[in-house]
């Protein structure tokens, strides 16, 4: 029996990955897709994102769907609890998918979850067809990983425990250690100068082999992302892991990577008034609480259409995607950042 392939989709916050996703969704071209999300946050945005795709395939159920939500943190420490399960539950369909898309949380190391497909429950049926690492390109031009990332930088700095460089700096590394694929996210936004020195910079990082492309807006389609059939689960060698290694996964996990020092939380807003100072209000707090990402949806007054909110570090993206319909008209958003936010004053500066 030949085994499901399984393309893996890492990268930072805002990155691109659901964008991405979205976008291959739209252009499958025939497949059957089955589609892992490892959501960081307490309340599925990211899901609820890729549910308004359009695409048949892309259902929003639970296991035995189109879409299969990890709710419950970073898939690298849940790995023996949720991911093997799911995918069992995945593969054992009838009929079975085509082909399985797994996006990783931002802040996943993808080596341990690629190490997760020698499980022997499931390695006899699935193989890991590629990992493909999104790179936020406006952010690699001005010089950093992600769209903000002096904050990591400050935490580390602060942190005496930590006898690494910056968890940003590493898990980059990592990403691209393990990519068979560096997709450069954004790439309208830069003109040709600066994305062929982003390209050399990135190749000179990365083993042989490893295929890149540009990414914009319009997304990319399935036949350039998926098909690669690296067996990455066989290869794990060539695919070292800078930051940390699970020698033993299981092994009791120790967090060693770092996960701990952020925490999310929602927020439940009634209907916005004001769209553009509703969206004002979000890139004050962000930079008064030194917020690392607030992402969720906006019920505007007046709008039959729900307003999705993605905000990374300064950067702030917001449009209209699909009407309520049945849905309550409400305003809710997850807030992700370093332990130790002050919840109630920022959810007063966002409700104010």
């Amino acid at each position: 029996m030949a085994k499901i392939p399984a393309t893996v989709v890492t990268g930072f916050l805002g990155a691109g990955k659901t964008t991405l996703i979205r976008n291959l969704l739209a252009a499958a071209g025939g497949r059957r897709i089955a589609l892992v999300i490892n959501e960081f946050g307490d309340i599925g945005i990211d899901g609820e994102i890729l549910k308004s795709c359009g695409d048949a395939d892309c259902d929003g159920s639970e296991v035995g769907g189109g879409i299969v939500e990890l709710s419950n943190g970073c898939i690298c420490c849940t790995v023996a609890d949720d991911f093997v399960p799911a995918i069992e539950t995945l593969i054992g369909r009838a009929p079975p998918p085509d082909h399985i898309v797994i996006e990783t949380s931002g802040l996943a190391l993808p080596q341990p979850l690629i190490r997760a497909f020698n499980w022997p429950e499931i390695r006899t049926r699935i193989t890991v067809d590629g990992v493909v690492t999104v790179v936020d390109g406006p952010a690699m031009a001005a010089g950093r990983f992600s769209a903000d990332d002096e904050a990591l930088a400050a935490q580390r700095e602060a942190d005496d425990g930590l006898d690494h460089e910056t968890p940003l700096a590493d898990l980059f590394e990592d990403q691209l250690a393990c990519a068979d694929m560096i997709v450069l996210s954004k790439a309208d936004l830069l003109d040709g100068r600066t994305t062929a020195k982003i390209m050399d910079d990135l190749g000179a990082r990365v083993r042989p082999g490893v295929q890149f492309l540009r990414s914009t807006a319009e997304g990319i389609g399935a036949d350039a992302l998926l098909g690669l059939d690296a067996g990455a689960e066989a290869d794990l060698e060539n695919r070292h892991e800078i930051h940390h290694r699970h020698d033993d996964d299981d092994a009791p996990h120790d967090h060693a990577h770092g996960h701990e020092e952020f925490e999310s939380f929602h927020i439940d807003l009634g209907e916005i008034s004001d769209s553009q100072a509703f969206l004002d209000r979000l890139g004050e707090t962000i930079a008064a609480h030194g917020l690392l990402r607030i992402k969720g949806f906006a019920a505007i007054s007046g709008k039959p259409m729900r307003q999705v909110v993605q905000a990374v570090g300064p950067r702030i993206d917001a449009w209209f995607d699909r009407p309520f319909g049945t849905d309550a008209r409400e305003t809710r958003l997850v807030v992700i950042g370093f332990h130790g936010l002050d919840r109630t004053a920022i959810a007063a500066a966002l409700g104010a």
